[in-house]
């Protein structure tokens, strides 16, 4: 019989792996001296105040989830400003096999200019208009990667999942505006004086701010330009993410009810409970947002877009996600929650810790085989998405 992790016992004259090491109290009052386990104890047992009960009545979940957006709203730490800025500029327009290249730069707030591109089909004009879908990339991928184009070092993009992951050019090939927007700190928003994201990061949460915030207030900003375009219907919005922005693309859909759809191209996990069992791994300080977490977790944002459709393209841990398909069965909408798994776990029988608790300790590649995670396979998945947002938009181009 194999190990719980599937791989083979090993023949006695292998060293085995040392045991993972726990927090554990040596007192009798269950507290600790050590720091960091008194950190990992207060997750482990964190109960955050706006989590969603699957055992509300259908009567309290909107006001469950007007609490959410406020909350997350002021989580975002948005900035005011005493004069509006300047609305975007459009630099230039390149015509493409079946569509119009637009780049574009926004001013969100003083200081910040972000550029974009816009993708236009031929056939989609003031008269004729078509869905706008608002695409994010995963890691430090650029938004030129994400339409198809040279990198701006002149060079195709090295990514392993470059072909796949062209989020952006599969939107408007099915005929939808499409605007692919990067993340803070990469490609053309980096600096060559702090090429990494931690400076960023870090000092934004020393200015009141965090990377997230700043992400989703820049890209709040365009999807409110998007929304203005005579070409795009705004009745029908959609925003698109992969890994790195999945997040922002869910942040965006939950304080936007305007918007009709999402894509999380990504795994689904409890996030705190992923610190917990990996003995507090280390993240990228991109991913900390001040204060979320003893409110919310995402799949609990997830939860509070329903009844609007919502796809989730990797599967995660299947506890989590009956949590997010309970919110939509509440509210009568289940047929606008879809879930597919990578093809490594698309069975039960293939998910084989999903009734096992999550054991503290982990390494990540063991937390991946708990959490249902295809790392070598996280790539946009084209052929899912897209013709799933098309379907939910009623968008037949």
């Amino acid at each position: 019989m194999s190990e719980p992790n599937d791989t083979p016992r090993k023949a006695p004259d292998e060293a085995a792996p040392p045991p993972p090491r726990l927090f554990a109290s040596e007192r009798e009052d269950g507290r600790f001296v050590s720091s960091t386990g008194f950190i990992h104890a207060h997750l482990k047992h964190l109960k955050p105040k706006l989590a969603f009960d699957p055992e509300m009545e259908p009567g309290d979940f909107p006001a469950w989830r007007e609490a959410v957006q406020a909350k997350l709203l002021e989580l975002m730490c948005f900035p005011e400003f005493d004069q509006p800025q300047p609305q975007p500029q459009h630099l230039w327009s390149k015509q493409r096999d079946g569509y119009r290249l637009e780049k574009w730069e926004a001013y969100p707030e003083p200081y910040s200019v972000v550029p974009y591109l816009v993708l236009v089909p031929d056939d989609v004009s003031a008269q004729s208009p078509a869905p706008g879908v608002m695409c994010f990339p995963g890691s430090f991928s650029s938004k030129e990667s994400m339409t198809g184009e040279l990198e701006l070092n002149g060079e195709p993009c090295s990514h392993r999942h470059a072909a796949r992951n062209r989020m952006a050019w599969e939107y408007a090939r099915k005929g939808m505006v499409s605007v692919a927007v990067e993340n803070p700190a990469t490609n053309e928003l980096a600096d060559p004086i702090r090429q990494d994201s931690y400076e960023f990061s870090v000092h934004a949460v020393w200015a009141g701010r965090s990377y997230e915030s700043i992400s989703v207030f820049q890209k709040h900003q365009i999807l409110q330009w998007l929304k203005g375009q005579p070409y795009v219907d705004a009745a029908r919005i959609a925003v698109s993410g992969h890994s790195l922005g999945a997040k922002p693309a869910l942040i965006l859909g939950v304080l936007d009810p305007t918007v009709q759809a999402l894509v999380w191209n990504d795994t689904t996990i409890n996030w705190h409970r992923r610190a917990v069992a990996t003995n507090l791994a280390r993240i990228g300080t991109f991913q900390y947002v001040p204060g979320l977490l003893s409110w919310f977790d995402y799949s609990d944002l997830q939860a509070s877009l329903a009844p609007r459709p919502l796809l989730i393209t990797e599967g995660g841990r299947t506890a989590v996600l009956d949590k997010i398909r309970q919110a939509y069965e509440l509210l009568g909408a289940s047929d606008r929650f879809g879930l597919v798994y990578y093809p490594k776990y698309a069975t039960p029988e293939k998910r084989p810790f999903d009734d096992q608790e999550l054991p503290e300790g982990l390494g990540m590649q063991e937390y991946f085989r708990y959490a249902n995670i295809d790392e070598p396979n996280h790539h946009f998945k084209g052929g899912i998405a897209v013709p799933w947002l098309a379907d939910v938009l009623e968008w037949g181009a």
